[in-house]
């Protein structure tokens, strides 16, 4: 998948010194590689410290603890990225299988399990470009929507209820898992160190909400190691004004909607309303290998506020503190 890069950059600069990453000035092309019969392996954590303060207005009171609530949700997962058909100057398709998943919620406990642990053993396929771009998300949105589905309550007697899920958890890991590179403008002409660029990433809530993050990448350094050249990327994070529209063939653009119709989510998310982001900041960092085409590992952490409604005016609004940690790290491959 490097040689498409590496062709394209050569006419565009007319001096590209090889299709080990290296380009005219000092620039580093940063293409996804993929080898015939390998498959990669990555572990995904995702991990929030939630803080609900019922009554701010009692912060300075000794009975303040007594108005938070504090809960924790954790989820971890494997996939397999497995080469299907590897395109050298096109797309190349990409089969994941999720091999393991695990979830762990300290808030209250749902009746049935997690949707996204009905994960294990299920696959879809992407189509990727030698620059990360996902050129089809087709197979990816129709399990999300899958898991959405899974999400709700057997039987309908009370109405349509959906337990607490960790859906835009799954979602975040792998709709976006090329995005710092993918995101590079005039990828063909590489990338210089202290370059920055922008995009934009989804913001995984305990909530119903849909709500995206505005990213600054920057190519901090690249480090020579025993596995080749890595690229140190970092990022800084800050609430976006609004989010993509729902995905579909015609808007390729857009992103997942897990639910349709009407219905009540079960729980505190499901009691409180009318969420609005207070402040939100975060930054991470990311290593990838420029001589493997591979991404290594990223570390991604953000602290986020948001005002909530509670159904009928009683007093102050509360407000949620949350903590996000997302990881991803390559185990094999």
């Amino acid at each position: 998948m490097k040689r498409i890069l590496c062709f394209i950059g050569a006419v565009a600069l007319s001096a590209v010194t090889g299709c080990t990453g290296g380009a005219a000035g000092g620039r580093k092309l940063l293409s996804i590689d993929f080898k015939q019969g390998q498959s990669l392996r990555y572990k995904f954590v995702s991990s929030r410290d939630i803080n609900i303060n019922w009554d701010p207005s009692q912060n300075k009171t000794a009975s303040a603890k007594d108005k938070v609530s504090e809960y924790k949700e954790l989820f971890e997962m494997v996939v397999a990225y497995r080469p299907v058909e590897i395109e050298p100057y096109g797309l190349t398709t990409v089969k994941a299988t999720c091999e393991s998943v695990k979830v762990q919620r300290t808030s209250a406990k749902a009746r049935h399990k997690d949707a996204v642990e009905t994960l294990p053993g299920k696959s879809f396929t992407l189509k990727i470009a030698p620059n990360g771009r996902i050129a089809d998300y087709s197979q990816l949105n129709a399990l999300i929507c899958e898991l959405g589905e899974n999400a709700f309550r057997p039987g309908r007697k009370q109405g349509r209820i959906k337990e607490p899920d960790m859906i835009s958890d799954f979602w975040a890991s792998q709709w976006f898992l090329w995005d710092s590179v993918s995101s590079i403008p005039n990828a063909a002409e590489g990338v210089e160190i202290g370059q920055s660029w922008t995009s934009r990433l989804l913001i995984p809530t305990p909530m119903v909400l849909r709500k995206a993050r505005d990213v600054t990448y920057s190519l901090d350094e690249v480090r020579r190691t025993e596995k080749g050249q890595v690229a140190v990327i970092s990022s800084k994070y800050s609430v976006s004004e609004s989010a993509p529209t729902g995905w579909s063939e015609s808007t390729p653009d857009g992103w997942p909607i897990p639910y349709s119709g009407r219905f009540q989510m079960s729980g505190t998310f499901g009691f409180l309303r009318g969420y609005q982001v207070l402040d939100m900041q975060g930054r991470g960092e990311e290593l990838f290998n420029i001589d493997t085409g591979r991404i290594e590992k990223y570390d991604q952490e953000y602290q986020i506020k948001f005002s909530a409604q509670f159904p009928v005016s009683i007093g102050s609004n509360p407000e949620i503190d949350i903590k996000q940690k997302l990881t991803m790290e390559l185990l094999g491959g």
